[in-house]
């Protein structure tokens, strides 16, 4: 066992030395030698200290097909988000305004009954059950009492009922990732 005296206590004047010469990017290890600090209590008090090194941050890594190519297709997105936004903006201001819903598009249906069910009423919301009886796909959004199902059932039978829509506007070819939706 080692005896008191033989325990090496360093001023906090050679502490600020470690302390400087970590944080411009020495290792721990060189600098606990050269200042003959053990090398745990360095990290014991890194840690309690909060030193960091001040370290630029890593640049941006570029994408495999390149800065131009990358941007040209973050804006298309960026223009397709915009105009996806713009149509049902219009689907839902024509919905709103208690007009027939035959122009929506099929995956904003569920969602466009649902708002005009809680924004109109009950005369507007039994209207379009009514308009939509002879649809293929009423029992999939309305129950056999007539209620309009919740709205994650709603999303649900739309994937199901417009899946090959959804897979070709995914990119998805036939076979591929047949689980999904």
């Amino acid at each position: 066992m080692t005896a008191w005296r033989d325990h090496k206590i360093r001023s906090e004047e050679t502490w600020a030395e470690v302390r400087r010469c970590w944080e411009a990017g020495e290792t721990g290890a060189s600098v606990a030698r050269r200042y003959d600090v053990g090398l745990a209590n360095l990290w014991r008090r890194r840690a309690a200290e909060g030193w960091a090194r001040d370290r630029p941050d890593d640049p941006a890594a570029e994408p495999v097909e390149g800065w131009d190519r990358y941007a040209q297709g973050r804006l298309a997105a960026w223009e397709g988000e915009l105009e996806a936004a713009r149509e049902l903006a219009l689907d839902l201001m024509a919905a709103l305004a208690g007009g027939p819903l035959e122009g929506a598009t099929a995956w904003r249906l569920g969602w466009l009954y649902r708002m005009r069910a809680q924004r109109l009423g009950p005369e507007v919301a039994a209207a379009d059950r009514e308009a939509a009886r002879d649809k293929p796909w009423f029992e999939a959004f309305w129950t056999d009492e007539g209620r309009l199902r919740r709205q994650g059932r709603l999303d649900q039978a739309t994937l199901v009922l417009w899946r090959d829509d959804w897979r070709r506007q995914a990119g998805l070819p036939q076979g591929a990732a047949e689980r999904f939706p």
